[in-house]
């Protein structure tokens, strides 16, 4: 089983690819699973459980997550940022409505998604509106069983 940050860098590609493709979940979870294993391994690759229900949970809520970004994202349009970004903050936002790990953790680990996949902007970016959606305090708890 993949680590938990491992799991976090697959669910952002899934929904980055979600994004730019707008197929199923589903399609897209397959997809990547099938890639990994022609790329990775000669042997099919493991399920990834938090990874599936991390995608799951964000598509599921985009929605909402999105009207929580725009309210915090001064001057910028969801259309208007950068995929990349865009999607770290689905998941962060996503992840902390959990409350499974602490917010600051969760804001670490999308820090570092951004630092990986995007650019030293989106950094701040990116700590700017999740620490903002952090003090205005927990939307309603999510659970992610269901």
């Amino acid at each position: 089983m993949p680590s938990r940050h491992r799991s976090r860098e697959r669910a952002l590609q899934i929904l980055f690819q979600l994004d730019m493709s707008h197929q199923p979940v589903e399609t897209a979870i397959a997809s990547y699973y099938g890639g990994l294993y022609s790329e990775e391994s000669d042997q099919p690759p493991e399920p990834d459980p938090f990874m599936e229900e991390l995608v799951r949970g964000t598509v599921e809520r985009t929605a909402e997550i999105d009207r929580r970004i725009v309210q915090r994202s001064e001057h910028w349009r969801m259309e208007r940022m950068a995929v990349v970004d865009r999607n770290v903050l689905r998941l962060a936002i996503y992840e902390m409505s959990t409350g499974l790990l602490p917010a600051p953790v969760v804001i670490n680990e999308a820090i570092e998604l951004a630092r990986r996949f995007s650019g030293d902007e989106s950094v701040a970016f990116v700590n700017g509106v999740l620490d903002a959606i952090h003090r205005e305090g927990p939307a309603e708890p999510v659970d992610p069983a269901t």
